[in-house]
């Protein structure tokens, strides 16, 4: 249950507590769940019961949380760990999308969004495909400004996400397998990273790789500095190799 707008006073008597408490809204989330337009599963009906193609546009706002998760949830139960055909489902959200957008997403999932999300965007990723980018009639240079919020991809196992502007602070801690491109980061990008294949298309900030003991990060070094940004403990930094050039 989710309980809205209290107010009370620490002093004075009991009755002076009771005469101070507003009145309350108390809501099921039951209810929430409901009303939450990009989690009604009878969208990707056909995909779940016949394995065809699903494409459905849809609106998303800030209060939508954790938004693919409960579908991932019901492609896991049906189809096990190797899930659906490469992105039989396809949502595409118009919108700010609220934190962990794609979290736990699985393969068979497709989520794009014109817009921008909150922190944890494809959280747990885990085989599906995430794509966001600035909305078309945007005036801001999309490499210069950040579209999805802190820790994105946190702890993603495997999949692709493909980012047209820069991502916050913390970017692919602990990524372990999935492939990503974004056009730059904050601060302590690849932290703990022990798999996977990041490509960042820009600038990067401070403490870049501290941990990292795994995986590949390939970064564009336009302004010359990033070898000062990086945490050499347990990284080594090396010009493209022919596989590198053909990876990219």
């Amino acid at each position: 249950m989710k309980i809205c707008n209290i107010c009370h006073r620490i002093s004075g008597t009991d009755q002076d507590h009771l005469d101070c408490i507003q009145k309350i809204r108390i809501e099921n989330e039951d209810e929430d769940f409901k009303r939450s337009i990009p989690e009604k599963l009878d969208l990707a009906k056909d995909s779940l019961l016949n394995q065809k193609e699903t494409y459905a546009e849809l609106p998303i706002i800030n209060v939508n949380r954790t938004v693919g998760t409960i579908i991932s949830n019901e492609i896991t139960k049906k189809f096990g760990e190797r899930g659906l055909k490469a992105d039989l489902i396809h949502f595409k959200f118009s919108g700010t999308a609220g934190q962990s957008f794609g979290a736990f997403s699985v393969n068979g999932l497709k989520l794009e969004i014109e817009g921008d999300s909150n922190d944890y965007i494809g959280k747990g990723m885990c085989g599906s495909t995430i794509i966001a980018y600035p909305f078309r009639n945007s005036t801001f240079v999309a490499s210069e400004n950040s579209i999805v919020g802190n820790v994105s991809f946190y702890g993603a196992t495997s999949g692709e996400a493909y980012l047209a502007g820069m991502a916050g602070e913390r970017f692919c801690v602990r990524n372990s397998g999935a492939k990503i491109v974004v056009e730059g980061i904050g601060d302590h990008g690849c932290e703990y990273m022990t798999g996977g294949i990041v490509i960042i298309l820009g600038k990067t900030g401070r403490n870049f790789g501290a941990g990292m003991s795994g995986g590949v990060a390939y970064v564009l070094d336009e302004k010359n500095d990033f070898e000062s940004k990086v945490n050499r403990e347990m990284v080594e930094m090396t010009d493209l190799s022919q596989e590198d050039k053909v990876i990219i």
